[in-house]
């Protein structure tokens, strides 16, 4: 048997598909079409529009499920219920797993007398300020957990059934189905020759070696031609073809030789260029063969007339794990083993069915009855068997059917991959479009991103017309109000695209004027169940070179928060959907495991080509404008962002709290930024906001893609972890046990990811056909493999992720890179704006008027402070006009010279007093530098209060006196500075060892973890450990770590390994560890060691554990 490629390619500047010869082809499209449209109207009949269950007309609250109810939700929390029968919200404690009915029936219980005379079932609970109703436990709800996160108030309303908006339901009203046809707008290339190459595959595998046809020139016949008269042939019997598989014709035009105009005809000549590739089944939606002569479209250049049948665009099929890495014999080896795979390892059916030797019409009872006996797969797993490389129908309905049992929520964190697979199905009647047309009848939510997601996907060249037609279905299926709310969304977005451009056009002064036109919209912002309505007065723009709108939205809900969200426009922003996705999912499986990482999860859609909106963090700056308040070398301090958070947590338990949370999210950060390869990573895309959370934004480099400065990658470390965040993570300059904690949290972290590692692959695979530049194929996979390390052990892995810790804390070039990017950024604006601290240690900026004239200033000692380091304050005495005590304030030296440094801005052509120079030899932090700078200090003030008015009565000036949290602390000026603390004796032994000790395949591993709390004999101690194996009388068990510099707290992790031991010979052995320093000018020195017998360990687990150090003898 053989097929006829009998092709004719018309190249015209426009011509519309309706314009189709072919006949036979496109009434077989419409029949395709009808069927679908058939299968639409029995899903609609399947959720008639009076069933609450399944058209409830509003939002319901996301839910983030915990292993074991989660051990956090069952905490008590405190909820403000509002309710229309009292003035005053209804307070209460209650546990975190309390179900909503409870919480109804108490609030009901404030209400009425007579509760007999209440039905609680016709009552629920809505969010303050968001569309969304709490249907589970209340902290299982994401809302609540958010809450708890930035330690806001619940805040619910108690509303009935009838008194509940619902102006999303669905009515007995309904639309017919139809889509959108559109022209194809066409040009003509200058090519020498083209040609096709033509193949035939399934499940991405070529059936034979591709045809490649003869080359040919174009002529013009009223349009531009390009002919074949070809037959090619493949030797393959029609009988044995699989029904899924696919014809692809690939396109490739051949250069002029001097095309560029160049003289030189002894350039080399180019390489043919592809021009597009397109494909169709062989096999139409009815199992008939289907007719193979038809025009093909070639996106890439648009150039050629084509008829309505449906095609399919081919991706490449890429597959990781093991499989992929094996030999023939080996697949051979695992599809022998089938029945032992799906009887002890079933998540192991995408292999095995990746190894079956064919898929022909004989084989295929076989593969099916394998495939219906198999135990069903959880959704996540089974949503490989959705990638190009398994094309049957059968395969795919089964995995559609195993997803299903998935819950809405979970099924939204999947959905834009969901959605990509859609083009890996053979025709446009298939499960999968119609499992998620059918969720999206049930839930508003899904329909909502939904929508979204198909409004981005019609502009896919080659499958534009398939997102099109599911798009029109799921119109028809929503209703005609949300139907009507998403229409009034494409609106909002079409005009504030069409204001973004202008503002990116115009210049200066002009630009606000282009924000300030009338905006009085009053929809859903999309991908947020917020109904809103646009303030133009608040509306700005970021001076980025995108040069993005900032739009404050006023909650329609009165009780709810403004919505502060960015527009953007000549910005893909579909990476960072992606990418954000990923961090939500790996966020979700930490919170699942018990580990809260206090991630930021902020949201972002793509609402059209190269423009979409993204959410703004409200109390957040990024590290950039934290760090230039130092200079513009502040990137090189360590000081910067424990000084800003102080400044917003002055008390010691918020500050305590907010740096809790910056070791918690920075960990976070850390794991997510390493596993996808977030490069490009800068001082300006880096937040932190006042709680202590930090956070990413900004993914336009990811998968290892890094910014390159000249020939250098600008991302020199493994991810961002500067002296500057270790500052805030020790509580100072010296390592302490905090950032063991962070180290721990960080291996833990990246463990977890790494046991779901088949599922974050999974996903990026389903995404590599979305058009994607850093994601077009299986080397972007790689990188993701590579980091997930999936082949080590939870020791390995954490050792491994340890040295990358180091690495990156010990690495320059981030810091220097953060400088570069300030030195790009410096802008000269004078001071901050009205709305932003002047001063980096103020929250809020004081005036004369509130704070009373200062009739004298001066420095009146002194003090020594260790909190977080040694340091000197110096206290200023201050008497106001109508005082009669004189008030005293507490400042730095670093806060003196920002007060001068930000004066020389303000009052660049007044003579100001001169200003002591910082730069001091040898030791800073001593007494004897600190007198004489209380002397210099001193002068300045005396000079500065005496200058002209204009700079002595400024805002600026009047900030900087006035009394802060710490000065009303150490107001009273008779108490003692603290003393410095004692020094240990020499022959004292504190401190605890943390050891993992296991036993596998007769090797004894006991990795060294951490040291905390070692003594302290004079200077900080380069602890090292070494241990043995008794009794050792020829020393051959000696093993040691690596040496820590310079720190009382240090982290190892490193394994070491006795081999060759049996459980009977080690249950006779003794580990005895030692602690040492190492000291370079004379002998090291213990400090500390423990014996522990191996007799009373488990050896069949692993056992891990804190162990106290003592002065035992060492070996």
């Amino acid at each position: 048997s053989h097929f006829l490629c009998h092709r004719k390619v018309l190249c015209n500047r426009r011509v519309c598909e309706s314009n189709s010869p072919v006949s036979l082809s496109l009434s077989l499209s419409l029949l395709e079409v009808v069927a679908f449209c058939e299968d639409v109207a029995a899903l609609r009949s399947r959720f008639p529009h009076g069933d609450m269950s399944t058209n409830p007309g509003f939002v319901l609250s996301p839910v983030i499920t915990q292993r074991d109810g989660g051990a956090d939700n069952s905490c008590s929390v405190k909820v403000s219920i509002e309710i229309s029968e009292s003035q005053q919200p209804v307070t209460f404690t209650c546990d975190g797993n309390s179900p909503v009915e409870l919480l109804i029936s108490q609030t009901l219980c404030w209400v009425h007398n007579d509760l007999d005379q209440v039905d609680f079932s016709s009552y629920l609970l809505k969010v303050c300020g968001q569309e969304e109703v709490l249907k589970h436990s209340l902290g299982s709800h994401e809302y609540v957990q958010n809450c708890r996160k930035w330690e806001n108030e619940i805040t619910l309303q108690l509303l009935s059934h009838s008194t509940m908006r619902r102006d999303l339901a669905r009515t007995v009203s309904h639309s017919s189905l139809g889509t959108v046809e559109t022209c194809i707008v066409l040009f003509c290339c200058s090519y020498e020759k083209y040609f096709l190459m033509c193949s035939l595959t399934h499940n991405g595998k070529n059936l034979f070696k591709p045809v490649q046809s003869k080359r040919v020139g174009t002529y013009k016949s009223f349009f531009y031609h390009i002919k074949w008269d070809e037959l090619i042939n493949f030797p393959i019997a029609v009988a044995v073809l699989p029904l899924e598989s696919i014809l692809s014709l690939t396109l490739f035009g051949v250069l002029y030789q001097n095309a560029s105009g160049s003289p030189d005809s002894n350039k080399q000549r180019k390489a043919p260029e592809l021009l597009g590739k397109v494909s169709m089944p062989l096999f139409d939606f009815r199992r008939l063969t289907a007719s193979l002569c038809v025009c093909v479209c070639v996106p890439s250049i648009g150039c050629c007339l084509m008829d309505n049948i449906f095609y399919h665009v081919s991706s490449p099929s890429v597959c990781f794990g093991s499989v992929s890495r094996l030999k023939r014999a080996d697949h051979q080896l695992l599809w022998d083993h089938r029945l032992h795979c799906r009887k002890h390892h079933p998540s192991s059916l995408p292999k095995v069915l990746a190894s079956v030797p064919s898929w022909d019409w004989a084989s295929m009872a076989h593969i099916h009855s394998l495939l219906h006996h198999w135990p069903p797969l959880p959704p996540v797993t089974a949503l490989e068997l959705l990638e190009s490389k398994f094309a049957d129908t059968e395969v795919r309905n089964v995995a559609v059917s195993w997803i299903e049992k998935s819950s809405d929520d979970e099924l939204t964190d999947y959905l834009p991959q969901l959605v990509q697979a859609l083009k890996f199905e053979c025709h446009l009647k298939n499960g999968l479009v119609m499992f998620l047309l059918s969720r999206a009848q049930g839930n508003i939510n899904i329909a909502h991103y939904l929508y979204w997601l198909l409004k981005d996907a019609v502009q896919d060249p080659a499958w534009g017309r398939r997102y099109e037609r599911v798009l029109g279905a799921l119109l028809c299926l929503c209703g005609v109000k949300l139907r009507a709310e998403l229409e009034k969304q494409t609106n909002l977005v079409t005009l504030l695209g069409a204001v973004a451009e202008r503002v990116r056009q115009a210049g200066g002064s002009t630009r606000q004027v282009c924000v300030c036109g009338r905006s009085d919209y009053f929809t859903l912002v999309p991908r947020e169940p917020f109904l809103v309505r646009n303030r133009k007065e608040a509306c700005s723009f970021f001076n980025s070179n995108a040069v993005p709108l900032k739009l404050a939205l006023v909650n329609a809900d009165p009780l709810g928060e403004e919505i502060n969200v960015m527009f953007k426009v000549g910005e893909d922003l579909r990476q960072d959907m992606l990418a954000l996705q990923m961090i939500r999912i790996m966020d979700r499986i930490w919170l699942q495991e018990g580990l809260d990482l206090r991630i930021v999860n902020f949201k972002c859609i793509s609402t059209g080509k190269d423009k979409g909106m993204v959410e703004l963090v409200p109390s957040s700056d990024t590290l950039r404008k934290i760090q230039v308040e130092y200079g513009v070398t502040g990137s090189f301090k360590d000081k910067p962002l424990a000084e800003w958070l102080r400044k917003y947590n002055p008390a010691e338990d918020e500050y305590e709290k907010a740096s809790e949370n910056f070791i918690y999210s920075c960990a976070g950060c850390c794991v997510a930024t390493y596993v996808l390869g977030i490069c490009d990573r800068h001082n300006d895309n880096i937040m932190l906001r006042s709680t202590g959370h930090m956070f990413h934004i900004d993914f336009g480099k990811f998968l290892g893609h890094a910014q390159m400065f000249g020939s250098f990658k600008r991302d020199r470390a493994p991810f961002v972890l500067t002296s500057d965040m270790a500052y805030v993570i020790n509580g100072g300059e010296r390592p302490t046990s905090r950032f063991q904690l962070f180290v721990d949290l960080c291996c833990q972290a990246y463990n977890l990811i790494r046991k779901h590692s088949g599922l974050f692959l999974n996903l990026l695979t389903l995404m590599t056909s979305s058009g994607l530049p850093e994601l077009a194929g299986s080397q972007d996979l790689k990188y993701v493999f590579d980091a997930l390390q999936p082949h080590n052990t939870d020791a390995e892995a954490t050792i491994f992720f340890t040295r990358l810790i180091e690495s990156s804390l010990g690495s320059v070039a981030t810091k220097f890179n953060f400088f570069i990017h300030n030195l790009a950024q410096l802008r000269f604006s004078g001071l901050p704006a009205n709305d932003e601290p002047i001063l980096s240690f103020s929250p809020k900026t004081y005036t004369l008027k509130q704070e009373g004239r200062i009739l004298h200033a001066s420095i009146f000692s002194f003090q020594k402070r260790y909190n977080p380091d040694k340091h000197y304050t110096y206290v200023v005495r201050l008497l106001r006009d109508g005082q009669n005590e004189p008030q005293f304030v507490f400042r730095t030296f670093d806060e003196f010279q920002e007060l001068h440094n930000k004066l020389s801005i303000l009052f660049p052509l007044w003579k100001l007093p001169s200003f002591c120079n910082k730069m001091v030899l040898g030791r800073t932090h001593i007494k004897e530098v600190a007198a004489k700078r209380k002397l210099e200090l001193n002068n300045y003030v005396h000079n500065l209060m005496r200058s002209s008015t204009e700079v002595t009565q400024c805002d600026l000036v009047y900030t900087f006196f006035h009394p802060i949290a710490r000065d009303e602390k150490t107001e009273g000026l008779e108490a003692k500075a603290p003393e410095p603390p004692l020094s240990p004796t020499s022959g004292r032994v504190e401190g605890e060892v943390k050891l993992s000790v296991s036993y596998r395949n007769s090797n004894l591993f006991i990795m060294v973890m951490h040291i905390r709390d070692l003594v302290n004999k004079g200077t900080d101690p380069n602890p090292y450990v070494k241990t043995y194996l008794l009794p050792d009388p020829h020393k051959t068990s000696k093993r040691k770590t690596k040496i820590s510099r310079k720190t009382r707290n240090p982290t190892f992790n490193e394994m070491l390994v006795y081999s060759g031991y049996s459980k009977e010979t080690l249950g006779l052995r003794e580990l005895q560890l030692s602690v040492l320093s190492a000291e370079s000018l004379r002998e090291n020195y213990f400090l500390g060691g423990i014996t522990l017998r191996l007799k009373d360990f488990d050896l069949s687990k692993e056992t891990v554990k804190w162990y106290k150090l003592t002065a035992v003898p060492y070996f």
